[in-house]
């Protein structure tokens, strides 16, 4: 029989490829996907790969590609109806019985998909029409681009009863469809069913094969209730097995390595207006485990970007809650936490897509949100209080199934709770209380770990003064900074202008590097945007370019920057593999600079006030800034191996 492409996409959704082909296939992951020798050659060398997010394995050595399904046709001589049956079995789906009544339950959905597309159709043309021009004023104000709106076939819904009914009528379709599909208001009470949708900017919902299934309306006026609202449930639409953006972000968050969740359309469609591509959000609901699931497929490490509001906190936390029993190694959150009062749509139009950048760029793994809400959850003044904690964690730590990381977990946060224990017992009030007459009170333990990480030997410690404070910021290891900044940024750019190539792999990297020099930054960004117009792009077209747009000073700056033998990388006649590793290495090296400011940064904020967040900050920077001096130092190795 014919089993509907909904069937299929939820078969293929409930089993990774790498699950089915890994039965027959020694796989090893490497960086986002799984590679293995060939099941369809005999080979010494690896040549068959497996990714996950894009669904499908491909072989280098013989040209087979395929899905799941394919994989159990071309290795084991099945049929297709039979690889069908099988996997559902596997991944716990009833498959329909072939009877007439499916197949004409599958061309049902069909003519219901008709409705929406239509319905779709008829809001886009009310937008760009006369009677859409508030609205269009409306996106201009919030930000939203002409581009961005086709781009999410964004529509308008007028303020009448019967504009789409009538509009939907007069093409043929019958008032039922229109009430299946969420499109009219219906009911015993109600003689004449009417539009749900009125008065209302409206943003498509589509599923994860980019077809129409629902909408999102947000009010128009000041006093429109409710300010958002959503499709109902129907035969084509459940919100909680739905993310908005979901079809189009599949493919940013694999060539990035992360998916971005956001509260709403709005949240999704500003980040996406300023660059971010692989931004999703749940539809007025918490997050659902069908919802998490998809996240999951996309990204190991999905980040949680929620508003930085009470509510936006608590829907983090029931996030956390949610997604701690099933996190395993290599698969968890990550939390991005936005400034008190702002969501990322008003981030973006007040600050910019690179404080959102910032924002995302300084997550907090899932264990650090959970310890913070457990640790400020009551007082901890009292042996019964912090027994309590004590026991709370361990109750986190036991709701994790997998008993790695369920270990790894519990001696994390049992550390954690020693380590607050001790600090408040060092507390002068503390001592005081408990009788030490004359003690002296000791410093901050996070201090005498920073004297620690430099060389520093344990001993008897005084307190630090705010002039002592200065003293070791101004002696501290981020003074070390090494090359100057303005060479490297000119040698990366020179690279990049000579080899623009370059740029359809690095874009999004050098878009978030924080050159120092204004002139270099403009620079960075004439060069970017030329890129997003033009994919395609040569030595002379570029340098052509950036001359008639006013950046000749900075291109004499580039022109100059060869100064050593190190950075012929950069020159036009370099080869491709020198260019790479060249370029490579030196935004290893900015990357590490750039560290380096921000842990001086982190060291000044928490001599100045000690909070468990600074400290937080300072370890997350220097563990960062560990892993960018390992990849310098093998950097430098393997140039002097080559040398």
């Amino acid at each position: 029989m014919r089993y509907p492409d909904s069937l299929l996409d939820d078969i293929r959704a409930r089993l990774p490829v790498s699950q089915v082909v890994g039965r027959r296939v020694k796989l090893q992951r490497k960086g986002r996907e799984f590679v293995g020798l060939s099941p369809f050659k005999s080979e010494r060398t690896p040549s068959f790969t497996v990714n996950d997010q894009k669904g499908f394995y491909h072989c280098f050595a013989t040209g087979e590609h395929g899905n799941i399904f394919t994989f159990l046709m071309k290795t084991e001589g099945v049929s297709f109806p039979e690889a069908i049956e099988r996997l559902a079995a596997e991944a716990g789906v009833v498959l329909p019985k072939p009877t007439p009544e499916a197949a004409a339950q599958e061309d049902a959905k069909d003519k219901l998909l008709k409705v929406t597309e239509e319905a779709a159709r008829f809001f886009e043309a009310m937008l760009a029409g006369p009677r859409g021009r508030e609205t269009r004023e409306y996106l201009v104000k919030r930000g939203v681009t002409l581009e961005l709106a086709k781009r999410f076939r964004m529509g308008f819904a007028p303020d009448s009863r019967t504009a789409l009914k009538e509009h939907l009528t007069a093409r043929g379709f019958p008032v039922s469809a229109m009430i299946e599909t969420g499109m009219l208001i219906a009911g015993d009470d109600i003689p004449s069913p009417y539009d749900r949708f009125r008065g209302r900017l409206i943003i498509p919902i589509t599923d994860l094969r980019g077809k129409v299934i629902a909408f999102g309306g947000r009010g128009l006026s000041p006093d429109a209730k409710p300010k958002y609202l959503n499709s109902p449930e129907t035969p084509l639409f459940h919100k909680g097995s739905v993310l908005f953006n979901a079809a189009d972000a599949r493919k940013a968050a694999h060539d990035t390595g992360d998916v971005i969740v956001v509260e709403g359309y709005m949240d999704v469609i500003a980040l996406v207006g300023g660059g971010i591509e692989n931004a999703v959000a749940p539809l007025g609901t918490a997050l659902t485990e069908n919802q998490l699931a998809m996240l999951w497929r996309m990204s190991p490490e999905p980040t949680i970007c929620l508003d930085g509001d009470a509510a936006g906190q608590k829907a983090a936390l029931r996030a956390a809650d949610l997604a701690l029993p099933q996190i395993q190694p290599g698969r968890s959150l990550r939390f991005a936490m936005l400034p008190d009062g702002l969501d990322p749509d008003d981030m973006m139009r007040q600050q910019g897509a690179g404080a959102v950048r910032s924002v995302l760029a300084a997550t907090l793994p899932l264990i650090e949100i959970l310890w913070r809400r457990e640790r400020e959850a009551e007082p901890l003044d009292t042996p019964e209080r912090r027994a309590g904690l004590d026991r709370r964690l361990a109750d986190l730590a036991k709701r994790i199934a997998d008993h790695a990381v369920a270990g790894e977990y519990a001696r994390d946060l049992r550390q954690r709770a020693r380590e607050m224990v001790w600090q408040q017992r060092q507390a002068p009030g503390t001592r005081a209380r408990l009788g030490v007459s004359g003690a002296k009170a000791s410093p901050d333990w996070r201090v005498r770990e920073l004297g620690t990480q430099r060389g520093g030997k344990p001993g008897p410690q005084k307190v630090l003064k705010p002039a002592a404070r200065d003293e070791l910021i101004r002696h501290s290891v981020t003074r070390k900074a090494g090359e100057p900044g303005l060479h490297r940024e000119a040698i990366i750019l020179r690279a990049l202008i000579n080899h623009p190539f370059l740029l359809d792999e690095l874009a999004e990297e050098i878009a978030a590097l924080a050159f120092a020099n204004p002139m270099l930054s403009a620079l960075r960004d004439a060069l970017l945007a030329l890129h997003a117009e033009k994919n395609a792009l040569d030595r002379t077209e570029v340098t052509t370019h950036l001359t008639r747009s006013g950046h000749t000073d900075a291109l004499g700056l580039l022109a100059r920057a060869i100064t050593h033998k190190s950075d012929r990388f950069a020159e036009a006649d370099a080869p491709q593999h020198g260019v790479r590793m060249g370029l490579r290495d030196a935004l290893a090296e900015q990357h590490k600079a750039e560290l380096l400011e921000a842990l001086k940064a982190a060291e000044r904020q928490l001599m100045t006030d000690g909070s468990e967040a600074a400290w937080a900050q300072l370890l997350d920077i220097q563990m960062r800034l560990r892993v960018t001096n390992a990849r310098v130092d093998q950097s430098s190795q393997t140039a002097g191996s080559d040398a």
